[in-house]
């Protein structure tokens, strides 16, 4: 890999994305709490959650021996881009790092990104999906230690972290493909670079690869992160997601175009 490790002190702002599940949050709270190394800060990407999450957050804002933030705006459907923005400008951070708020961390979590930290690079996590039962076994009993040989835990491969091996994978790899914006981690110059994400996006689907394709086009590499940064993804009930068909158009033409800006960003907040 020719982007050389980061070795210099740096701010890290670890921002979680939330919409009304604040069982969920809370047990990714509970990791962060019990992580080896923490990031600089906390900031709460709210889409609209009711009162249920702000007070969540303020109780473990007494808990946490970081900055804990709430970043919140009313609920006007799904707006994920949107409140991603507004926490990327309230971040301090000058390094970001992006989960979802169903995403439970293993302890090293945080250490494992910052070992990944490189120059003119963002980094594309792993997943490992927990069944319904382990689910909401976890919840109730505040369980977040999973492992490999539980028949609940799906794509096993995904909880094995061997760092050394790690960082002999680090791509190149395609930089659209297997996008998922619930483990992810960029630089927040590259983010004010491209003017963040993308408002147009409304509604479920896309608006992640697009966020990718934009960052690429702007020479910004991927490093597709294995056998590290391990999060376990909480089963929810989803019923069959249809993408938009504005959200498939908006990215067929960032393609087709090769578009490193958009229009409706992160700059009408900064």
């Amino acid at each position: 890999m020719k982007n050389q490790k980061i070795n210099a002190d740096y701010s890290i702002s670890l921002i979680i994305t939330t919409y009304n599940r604040p069982d969920a949050l809370e047990l990714v709270l509970i990791s962060i709490l019990q992580q080896t190394e923490y990031p600089t800060e906390i900031i709460v990407a709210d889409d609209g959650s009711a009162k249920t999450t702000q007070k969540l957050i303020e109780k473990y804002q007494q808990k946490m021996p970081i900055p804990l933030r709430h970043c919140w705006h009313s609920d006007k459907g799904f707006r994920l881009a949107t409140i991603r923005n507004k926490a990327i400008v309230m971040a301090t951070g000058q390094y970001l790092i992006m989960i979802d708020g169903d995403m439970v961390l293993h302890k090293s979590f945080v250490k494992d990104h910052k070992n990944m930290v490189r120059q003119n690079a963002f980094v594309q996590g792993k997943r490992v999906l927990l069944g319904q039962k382990l689910s909401l076994q976890a919840i109730q009993n505040q369980q977040i230690e999973f492992n490999f040989f539980h028949k609940e835990v799906k794509n096993k491969l995904n909880t094995l972290r061997m760092p050394f091996l790690a960082n002999w994978l680090l791509g190149p790899t395609h930089p659209t493909k297997g996008v998922r914006g619930c483990n992810m981690a960029f630089w927040r110059k590259d983010v004010i670079l491209i003017n963040g994400f993308n408002e147009d996006f409304v509604g479920w689907g896309r608006e992640d690869s697009e966020f990718v394709a934009r960052l690429s086009y702007a020479g910004i590499k991927r490093i597709n992160f294995k056998f590290g940064a391990i999060a376990y993804h909480l089963y929810h009930f989803e019923p069959e997601k249809i993408t938009c068909k504005e959200n498939d158009a908006l990215l067929e033409k960032t393609l087709a175009q090769k578009s490193v800006w958009c229009e409706r960003g992160i700059k009408q907040y900064l």
